[in-house]
């Protein structure tokens, strides 16, 4: 019994050397350090074994990286095949080419609906027979609750595209895109829409571009002196449900179908006629809300769950809920941390780097078809997502898949990666309250990244 122990030991430390440990520590003794809370958890998943922590129980701001504990819970209890559906109905009768009644659109919380779906709508319309709409464009949004955004998102991040409005209508992000050359002093918006105006106000001031946010517009403002450049910025839009109508009615418009009322919310009424639907599979979803970090695809994710399992209108409440449920379901008890959004936007979110790990531990050993869908989600080291850019020496570039994390003070990674001895290693890494840059913080997760590669 003492020989196999013994021979245990020395089987870890030929695996483990110390100098994994030591090299770990050396990076944390950084002056970056000195002001600087980091957490550490590595876990070996193939010996089942703890390699290094430090902190690992410590409460801290996860960033992005709540979105890893979201898009585990979508994988877990919506599972890969559940439909984000958009639906549209119509009322009343069709005579010759005219539909003598209202459009009905019911949105079921899908994240990435695009300008391109709505001609799933109109090819609809078309097969009708139908070039004139009598009635409105009703918006159906009884599938969540009104609230617009999460608990403790910040007022000033409006109007930025990280901030979108939530509805159970999204398209484009719920964002639109001005674009303006000040060599040529022209601008245009992506998608064309009546539904946002611009307003150009020349001074001798640095050119800005901002949405008009403060009086709650969806006026994007131009102001200050032209310096010869070119500009592109996303910007949020205001009810996104009624953007959603406004370019509905401006696609149809555009293919010779005219609606002849207005855009306006409204639940559909009691004996509407299903026409179409256009649906999206979670398993599309979660690749865009972890390789890109989308806040908008994570807090549908939560609305999605609280609607499957406690109904309409979904709220955030109940999402959480589910989320608990697999904390709990998973070893750890869901009341040492706190949650209070899907996509970690909110500051009031703590949570560690143990839950973290211990999320990613349960796929890869309990739930190996879900393991790979999350595994492919995650951004790939100096490829793609938001780790495109980082990562680029040769023992990390495309052998870590992680999650990304940024809030003010805070950066975060978390995910997997495939050390030199083939053992898949699990980790999270959170640092907490540093100001200036997050890019330091980032080159010293990279560089635990390449000692754990080693």
């Amino acid at each position: 019994m003492i020989k196999k122990i013994i021979f245990g030991l020395l089987f870890a430390a030929a695996i483990f050397p110390q100098s994994l440990k030591s090299k770990i520590d050396k990076i944390l003794k950084d002056e970056f350090f000195e002001t600087c809370l980091v957490a550490i958890q590595v876990e070996d998943l193939t010996l089942n074994k703890t390699i290094y922590k430090k902190n690992e129980k410590l409460l801290l701001r996860p960033a992005s990286n709540m979105k890893v504990i979201t898009s585990s819970a979508g994988l877990l209890y919506l599972g890969p095949d559940y439909e984000f559906k958009t639906d549209l109905y119509y009322d009343g009768n069709i005579s010759n080419d005219t539909l003598y009644g209202n459009l009905y659109v019911a949105g079921g919380c899908d994240p990435d609906f695009t300008t391109f779906d709505l001609y799933t709508f109109v090819n609809a319309i078309r097969n009708l027979n139908v070039s004139v709409i009598k009635g409105n464009i009703y918006g159906d949004v009884s599938f969540k609750d009104s609230l617009f955004w999460g608990k403790g998102w910040m007022w000033d991040d409006d109007p930025s595209s990280d901030a979108p409005y939530l509805s159970a209508l999204n398209i484009n992000d719920n964002c639109v895109e001005l674009n303006y050359d000040s060599r040529e002093k022209t601008y245009s918006v992506n998608p064309k829409t009546k539904y946002v105006n611009v307003k150009r106000i020349e001074c001798d001031d640095e050119l800005i571009i901002d949405r008009n946010w403060l009086d709650r517009k969806n006026e994007i403002v131009i102001k200050g002196k032209d310096d010869k450049k070119k500009y592109s910025v996303k910007l949020n839009v205001q009810t996104p449900e009624l953007y959603f109508l406004t370019l509905f009615s401006e696609v149809l418009d555009s293919n010779q179908i005219n609606v002849l009322g207005n855009c306006e919310i409204k639940k559909t009424n009691d004996n509407p006629i299903f026409l179409t639907s256009a649906s999206r599979k979670y398993s599309d979803v979660i690749v865009n809300l972890n390789k890109e970090s989308d806040n908008l695809s994570a807090e549908m994710t939560l609305f999605a769950l609280a609607e499957k399992y406690y109904g309409k209108p979904a709220n955030t409440k109940n999402g959480i809920k589910v989320i608990s449920k697999m904390i709990d379901d998973i070893g750890l008890l869901s009341k040492n941390y706190r949650l209070v959004d899907g996509s970690g936007v909110s500051h009031y979110n703590v949570v560690s780097a143990e839950l973290l790990v211990s999320i990613l531990k349960y796929f890869y050993k309990n739930k190996p078809e879900l393991f790979l869908i999350l595994y492919n989600s995650f951004s790939i080291g100096g490829l793609d997502g938001t780790l495109e850019h980082r990562m680029e020496n040769k023992l990390v570039k495309e052998n870590v898949h992680a999650k990304t994390g940024t809030l003010t003070g805070v950066s975060s990674l978390t995910g997997y990666l495939t050390n030199s001895k083939k053992h898949v290693i699990a980790f999270s890494i959170i640092m907490q309250n540093y100001i200036g840059s997050s890019k330091q913080a980032k080159d010293l997760q990279d560089e635990i990244c390449k000692i754990l590669s080693e």
